[in-house]
This record gives C-alpha cells, structure tokens and sequence, in this order.
C-alpha cells in the first residue's frame, strides 16, 4: 500500500496506478482500486481525477516519461566521435531502447497507447527545442536524432520528411509482435537477432 503526505494525494495516487498497470496493464487502472492501495476513500481519489480516463490518460504520460528515460539512457552509451556514425548508432539506439522497453514494462508499455495524453495537470506541454525539454517526449526525441542524421550528412533532407512514422511504426510493430503476436514465443537470442536485423533495414531504407 502506498502512503503520501498531507497535500500529495495526487502524486500518491498516480503512483498507484502506475504499480498497478506494471502488474495488470490499462484493466488494472481503477480509481476504486487506486484508492484502496493509497489507503483514501473512493470519494477522496475523485476529487483529484474526474473519471477513470483522466487517471488512466495521467499514468499514460508517466509510462511515456519513462520510455522517453529508458531512449534517453540507451542513447548516452554511443561513443562513436565520427558524425555520421555517431547518429547513426544514436538512431539505433533509440529503435533498440523502445524495443527493450516494450518487452520489460509490457503493461505500461499498453497503457501508453491506451489513452489521449495530455500534459499533466492541464499544463501546456514545453515547446521542444532541444533533447534536454524533448525527456517527456519520445517521439521528439526520436525526431532530434533524425536532425542530428541529416545535420551530419547521412540522411538527406528530402528523405527526412516523415520519417519519425517509418521509424517508430517499424519498431511499435515489432514490439507488439513479440509481446503479443505470432513471434511471443521466439527465444530472447533469436529475437535480438531480429531486431538488429529490422534496424539494419531501417537504416537503408531512409538511404
């Protein structure tokens, strides 16, 4: 059961509800549920959350933050110097990073995907200029290190456009089907195989 502080219930509760959809997914987002963990009334969960979805779109984000955090900490272990293979591996990791994701935290993984996200608290979300106010974004992350590629000459500008969609499509599909799909069952080695495989050709495909 988690415990909070006078005046933090809200933190306290989207806490829970991040533990919950760890271990059950979006099912497992309640507010009934979320409040019992906190140790509060119903009533008191529904004074910060309006319904279910408000929550559910809360954990969303947080899942989001921490898929941007886990590409974020895959990208600070490229130590290639030459620019273009620098960005290249940094493009890499950040494919591998979202794969790896997925498959450790599948249930927040769902819920990232399962509910509108808004910025937390009603908040306009920063403008994103730069990788250090791009942390809470993943998909702006991703489209920083496709700049970097163009900017160090191993992507050229037309083939820029779009680009985050071929990329993140390639490896959300991926994803799903190893935690869902025909490929669940297929051995961890074979499977990073696989995946170094899918990152190969996404790298010739944007040329």
């Amino acid at each position: 059961m988690c415990s909070y502080h006078h005046g933090n219930l809200r933190p306290a509760l989207v806490d829970a509800a991040v533990a919950l959809a760890q271990s059950r997914g979006p099912e497992g987002v309640v507010l009934r549920e979320v409040a019992r963990q906190t140790g509060v009334s119903h009533n008191a969960a529904y004074r910060h959350f309006a319904d279910r979805d408000e929550l559910l779109s809360e954990v969303a984000h947080a899942a989001m933050l921490q898929l941007a955090g886990a590409m974020t900490a895959e990208l600070a272990t490229v130590h290639e110097e030459e620019p273009v293979a620098r960005a290249v591996a940094r493009l890499r990791a950040t494919g591998r990073a979202y794969v790896h994701f997925a498959l450790a935290e599948p249930g927040l993984f769902e819920v990232a995907f399962a509910a509108d996200i808004g910025a937390p608290d009603g908040k306009e979300p920063p403008v994103v200029s730069d990788e250090a106010t791009s942390e809470a974004d993943p998909y702006a992350l991703l489209g920083l290190v496709l700049d970097e590629l163009v900017t160090a000459g191993g992507l050229s500008p037309e083939r820029r456009q779009g680009a985050e969609a071929l990329c993140w499509s390639a490896v959300h599909g991926f994803a799903v089907l190893h935690l869902q799909g025909p490929l669940r069952e297929v051995p961890a080695r074979e499977r990073e195989a696989s995946l170094e495989q899918l990152l190969d050709q996404i790298q010739r495909g944007l040329g």
